[in-house]
Order: C-alpha cells, then structure tokens, then sequence
C-alpha cells in the first residue's frame, strides 16, 4: 500500500474530490450564476457521499486484504436487509432468512477471503438457493411460493454473490505475483472510482444533452445521451489510468471501463425499477441525504462481477 502508483492513485482522487468540492461549495454561494440549486445541491450531495465512500476503503486497505473483506460482507449484510425489509415476508419466511443472514451470508464472504474462488462461484446460486426453496416449502406455507423464494434470491445474488466479486479482485493472482499486494488494492479502487465516476457522468450527460428518457416510468433522468457519455467519458478515464492497474493495456483498461458504465447503469435502472414497484424513493435513510447504503452500491453491484471476470479474460488471471 505505500508503492508510488498505489499513493498517486488515491492523492489524485482527493485532489479531484478536493476541487469539485470547492467548486460545489461556490456555486452553492453564488446562486447567480444561472445554475439550477436543485442541480447543484444533487452535486454537492453526490460529492459528500464520494468522500464518505473514499475515506472508509482508504482506512479498510490500509488496514488489509482482511479488513477490506469485512467491509464489504458488513455492507452487503445491510444492503441485503434494506432489500428485504422493502416488500413484506411471511411468517414462512423468517426461519429461511435467518439461515441467510447468519450462515450463507458470513460463510461466502469467509470463502471469498480465503480465496475459495471454486467454491464461492457456486456457493450462494447453487446451495443457497436450493436451501432457501427447501426450507420455505417445509415451513408448509405455500401462498406466493415463487414470488416470496424469488425474492430472497434476487435480494441474496445481488446484494451479496454480486458485490462479493468487488472484494475478490484482491484475491486475484496477477501475473506471477500472488493476490492480496498493492496491485490488487489498485485495481479494486479503480473499479470503485470508475463506477462511480459514471454515474456521475451519465447524470452531467443526461442534464446536458438528453433529450430521449431510456424508460420514463422508471427513472426520469436516465437517458441514452446519458449512457453513450457516460460509457464515453469512464471509458477514456479508464485509459488515462490504465497505469493503476497493472494487468490492462490502455485499450483493455478503456473496454473495461466502458462495460463498466454500462453495468453500473443497468445496476441503478434495475433497482429503480424494484423500488418504484414498491413506491418507495429509497431503500433506507442510514446515509443521511443519501438514502440507503443499497441507493450507493447498486451500480457496483452490477459492475463487481463483470469487472472481476473481465479482468480474468483481458489479463490471463489463474483462479484458484
């Protein structure tokens, strides 16, 4: 984590961070300028969550490959709650959601740390969710079977299996080098900003130049215009710091980022869609302004998995 590339990576992002902010902070004070506050105030609400999110991975990696893991398990065992906690469950249910909760959940995440790529690949699509319909149908509550079983599913590959990829890049052997170095800490960090970065993109795009609302029942600021710039801008990010992931070439680094922004924005459409299904704005109030913790990860938690395969098809990566 003191490696030159791994400093200048992260002094980068908060000098961005710095300078946004105080551009935020002046627009904020000079209304004048023409500039819509409502705008304006979805900036500056965007950029604290930004800091928020750096800080805390900032400590997490500088503390470890262990740290990090438990990061990311502790957020997804509260995504998965507010995910849960939507849509009403049945008496049947609860003892299934425990099992989920308190056994699968911690037990991917343990496997993800120790490496067990061959076993957490399979672990949570394949015996959990056969446990989750065996223990639902045993509990003898039959109503809405297939609707309540596909919820916990959904909730549990999304929220968990999905995120878990994020933190399994710094599993990834590179190279000849085995995971876990500064490498890897780069590469999770990228994915992070990249995401990120282009969902702020497609926001700046979207008021800019939309025109053609992808799908107006769902989200009234995502359009096309939106998603080609985003895609555009994250990918030519991505080229520029094609030095902070070793594995890329500039080329494999702009794909990268392109299929990135194209995940992360399929990730924010699906869970719009599940929460105007509910009639809900967000999914939680524990981030204050910002919703729940699901609101800030759903983009990751599209781009994770995609990212992390990536990375093994352009890089050559042997998983265990």
């Amino acid at each position: 984590m003191n490696d030159i590339r791994t400093i200048a990576l992260i002094a980068s992002v908060l000098t961005l961070l710095t300078a946004a902010t105080a551009v935020g902070q002046f627009l904020k004070r000079h209304p004048d300028r023409g500039l819509d506050p409502a705008a304006v105030n979805t900036f500056n609400l965007r950029l604290r969550g930004w800091w928020i999110m750096c800080t805390v991975l900032a400590a997490a990696f500088w503390l470890g490959t262990t740290a990090t893991v438990v990061l990311f398990f502790l957020v997804s065992f509260w995504a998965l709650r507010e995910f849960i906690t939507l849509t009403p469950t049945r008496k049947g249910d609860h003892r299934a959601l425990f099992w989920v909760f308190f056994l699968f959940t911690p037990l991917h995440y343990c496997l993800v740390g120790m490496n067990r790529y061959d076993i957490f690949s399979v672990f949570l699509p394949v015996y959990a969710t056969l446990f989750v319909l065996a223990r639902v149908a045993v509990a003898g509550d039959y109503k809405r079977f297939l609707e309540r079983t596909a919820k916990i599913q959904a909730g549990l590959v999304v929220c968990v299996y999905c995120l878990s990829f994020a933190p399994a890049l710094l599993q990834l052997p590179i190279g000849n080098q085995a995971g876990g170095g500064s490498n890897n800490f780069r590469l999770l960090f990228l994915l992070i900003l990249l995401v990120q970065f282009a969902d702020c993109m497609q926001y700046v795009w979207s008021r800019m130049l939309g025109r053609r609302l992808v799908a107006p029942e769902v989200s009234s600021n995502r359009t096309w215009e939106g998603l080609l710039g985003s895609a555009t801008s994250t990918a030519l990010l991505a080229a520029v710091l094609w030095w902070a992931a070793p594995p890329f070439e500039p080329w494999q680094a702009a794909l990268a980022g392109f299929v990135v922004a194209i995940m992360g924005f399929a990730g924010g459409m699906t869970m719009s869609a599940i929460k105007r299904d509910r009639g809900v704005k967000d999914y939680g109030t524990l981030v204050v302004g910002h919703g729940g913790v699901l609101d800030r990860i759903d983009s990751i938690c599209f781009a994770a998995p995609v990212f992390y395969h990536i990375t093994l098809l352009l890089t050559g990566a042997v998983t265990p």
